[in-house]
This record gives C-alpha cells, structure tokens and sequence, in this order.
C-alpha cells in the first residue's frame, strides 16, 4: 500500500516522499496513522547536525534519515496470525513521521477511548522520562528538581507527582511553559536561567537542596550547575542527550559531596519494564485524571507543512511544546 513520510534528506532539507509498505507478514499489523508528535530535542539536533563528530549521533545521523517515534493511529489490517477483531482498535506505538506504519502487533499499545489521540501520542516522550524517574530511584515525600519544561521535562513533573514526591520544582526561563509544569504537579516553578536559580530552588524546599536533580534539556552546559544544585549524596539524572558530551564537565561535587551520576535513555528496559508495560501504566494513569495531557499541544502541522514545523521548532522554540503533525485529513479521533 503507497504511503507517505518525512525524511531528512540533508541537513537542514526535509521532504515529503511516497513509499510502499508492502505485504503484511505473521503477526504484523497495518495502522493508519492519525498523529505524531514531533521530538525537538532529538530531531531538530539531527536535522541541524547539532553534534560533534565521533559521537553515537554521528554514526546514527545518516541521510536519508526518518524522523520520529511516537504515533497514534487505527489499526486497518491484520497479518497471518493477528486476531483479526484488532482492526478498528486505536494504538499508539513507537513509529516515526509517516501516514501508514507496519508493525508487530505485540508491539502497539492500546489507546483508552477516554484518551484524546493527541495525548496518547505522548507515550513514548512519557516512557524516556520514565526511565528517568526510574533512575532518580524516586521515594516518597522525595524532592527534584527538574531542569528544562519541555516536552521531556512535563513528562518529568506527572511521573513525580505520580510517585509520591513532596517537592517537584522546575527552572526554565521560558517561563510560559511554567504554567502547564504547575498543572502537572510541580510544587514550584522557577522563570530564571539554571545557573541563578540556587536560592529560589532553596527557598521552595524549606533550605534542603533536593535529592535528585533531572536533566531534561539536552544542553551540555546545564550539567555542571546540576552537579552544584543537587544535595550531598545526591543523584543527578541526564535525560537529555547532547550532542557534543565532551562539554559536559564534571565538577568538585562529584568527589566531595559523593555524587551519583545516572543516565538514562528509552532502551534501558527489561522483563518487567519495557514498551508495553510502561504504556499500560501511562494510558492507566492518564485515563484516572493522575497523568494530565491537557494543554500540550501547541502547534499541529499538515505533512506537507514539515518544513514550516521544523522552522517553528528551530526558531520559537521557546513558545513551543507538543509539535503534532496531523494525518488524519478530517478522520481521525
């Protein structure tokens, strides 16, 4: 069947192409695509070829590449050994930028009718955060701080709120994407640059510097101001890859206030935490009003608008939040 995808055929030059997904195979599914949600971090440091040479983006970033990773759409064929009621059945999975999408059927999650298809198409952003709050080794009446309220960052703030912390505090000097980290459970939000926000980070703990210190912004500069803000044996998380990790620098904290330094990243699963299961939490929650969605949808693009999103992405992204691309042409839920 002829479908459509975005693919950066260059830096900075992205087209619309057409392609042919072929015959399903046993336990293959065929799902029509209604939204995806565009990564700004991961995607718009690919298409700018915003890193240095030698790293993992290096020898990832090849051209043609095709971007995205998170999909909503209606399941609209079954393959040999597919239960053939799925058709119909809304999913979501980890799939890029493309009108059709072939795929295991082990591998889409069911999406909750209560569940608008532009919010379920965040799961995939809410289970790399989720690996974060894994990391972090959250507790309850636990403090973070987390730095950057993007995409990853709100992700951030509902699965703390879902665990049980007493402090979630969020810095970002765009301060109006403060007001969708406050309605997703952050405690204090801070509109300074990272570098002076100590003292109002202090003054939202009662003095206490907070446990664990998420880094969700993708900026090599911002580590070595986490490693200073978080608590003596504290942990720091990094979230968000950067492109050049050679200027990331490692302070006197680490030695003298005995640091944990925690990666963490969407493939870091295992038997009992991995896509599926991490889905079902995420879509569980979000349908009982405990993982709010509401509101992060700033900008929808047509396909054929992908270079207008990528500008938007590149050039306000301060005013951006959840970049979807619409393929539904008036279908779709």
């Amino acid at each position: 069947m002829t479908a459509t995808r975005i693919c950066f055929t260059g830096k900075q030059q992205i087209e619309v192409q057409s392609f042919d997904t072929g015959p399903l195979k046993s336990g293959e599914v065929l799902v029509r695509t209604h939204y995806t949600l565009m990564s700004t971090g991961t995607e718009n440091i690919v298409l700018n070829r915003m890193f240095d040479a030698d790293t993992i983006w290096d020898a990832w970033a090849k051209y043609p590449f095709y971007p995205g990773y998170s999909a909503v759409g209606e399941i609209v064929e079954t393959g040999p050994g597919v239960d053939t009621r799925l058709a119909g059945r809304r999913v979501a999975l980890k799939a890029g930028h493309a009108s059709l999408h072939v795929e295991q059927a082990d591998n889409v999650a069911l999406a909750p009718d209560e569940i608008d298809s532009r919010e379920a198409v965040w799961f995939v952003l809410a289970m790399v955060a989720f690996m974060g709050a894994r990391a972090g080794e959250y507790q309850l009446g636990d403090s973070v701080l987390i730095i950057g309220a993007g995409p990853i960052g709100q992700m951030s703030v509902r699965w703390a709120a879902a665990a049980g912390l007493e402090h979630i505090i969020v810095v970002d000097p765009a301060g109006r994407r403060l007001d969708l980290a406050t309605r997703g459970g952050a405690t204090a939000v801070i509109d300074l640059p990272v570098e002076e926000c100590k003292d109002a980070v202090l003054a939202a703990t009662g003095g206490k510097p907070p446990r664990v210190v998420n880094d969700a912004t993708g900026n090599a500069a911002v580590f070595a101001t986490a490693l200073r803000l978080v608590d003596t044996f504290g942990r720091v998380v990094i979230l968000g890859d950067t492109g050049s990790p050679v200027s990331q620098h490692l302070t006197h904290d680490v030695i003298t206030r005995g640091i944990t330094i925690k990666g963490a990243h969407d493939g870091h699963v295992d038997e009992i935490w991995h896509e599926m299961s991490i889905a079902r939490l995420f879509f569980s929650l979000a349908a009982r009003g405990r993982f709010d969605l509401k509101g992060l949808t700033s900008h929808l693009f047509r396909p054929e608008d992908a270079q207008a999103a990528y500008d938007t992405a590149n050039t306000r992204r301060g005013e951006t939040m959840g970049i979807l691309f619409d393929w539904t042409e008036g279908k779709g839920k």
